[in-house]
C-alpha cells in the first residue's frame, strides 16, 4: 500500500487548497481513507475520514464546514478541499489508510501513511 500526498503550500488567510491523496495497493474493499494533520509541538489529529464500501464520510468537530472530503475512485485519490484556511491551519497534513475502520479519526488505528504535504496559511 501507497499514499502520497501533494498540493501543500503557502496561502494567506481566508484562501483555499485541495490536497490530493494518491493511494495504491488497496485491494481490500473495506478501509477508510483519513485526513490527519500535525502542528510543531502537538499531537497528530484526525480531520476528515471516507468509507470505500458506502463512501461514508466523518468530520471532526472543528472543521465546521470548511473542509470537505471526496474521492475519485478511477483516480484511487481521495480529496480534501480547505477553504476559509486560518494560521492555526498551519500544519504538515498526511493521509492514511486503515482496514475495518468507519468513522474512526485516532491516529493509531490506522495502517498506512503518506509523507505528508506542509500547509502554511499566513495572517
Amino acid at each position: 500500500v501507497q499514499l502520497v500526498e501533494s498540493g501543500g503550500g503557502s496561502v494567506p488567510a481566508g484562501g483555499s487548497l485541495r490536497l490530493s491523496c494518491a493511494t495504491s495497493g488497496l485491494t481490500y474493499r473495506g478501509y477508510s481513507i483519513g485526513w490527519f494533520r500535525q502542528a510543531p509541538g502537538k499531537e497528530r489529529e484526525g480531520i476528515s475520514c471516507l468509507y470505500s464500501v458506502d463512501g461514508t464520510i466523518h468530520y471532526a468537530d472543528f472543521v465546521k464546514g470548511r473542509f470537505t472530503i471526496s474521492s475519485d475512485n478511477a483516480k484511487s485519490t481521495v480529496y480534501l478541499q480547505m477553504n476559509s484556511l486560518k494560521p492555526e491551519d498551519t500544519a504538515v497534513y498526511y493521509c492514511a489508510a486503515g482496514f475495518g475502520l468507519q468513522r474512526v479519526l485516532t491516529a493509531a488505528a490506522y495502517d498506512y501513511w503518506g509523507q505528508g504535504t506542509q500547509v502554511t496559511v499566513s495572517s
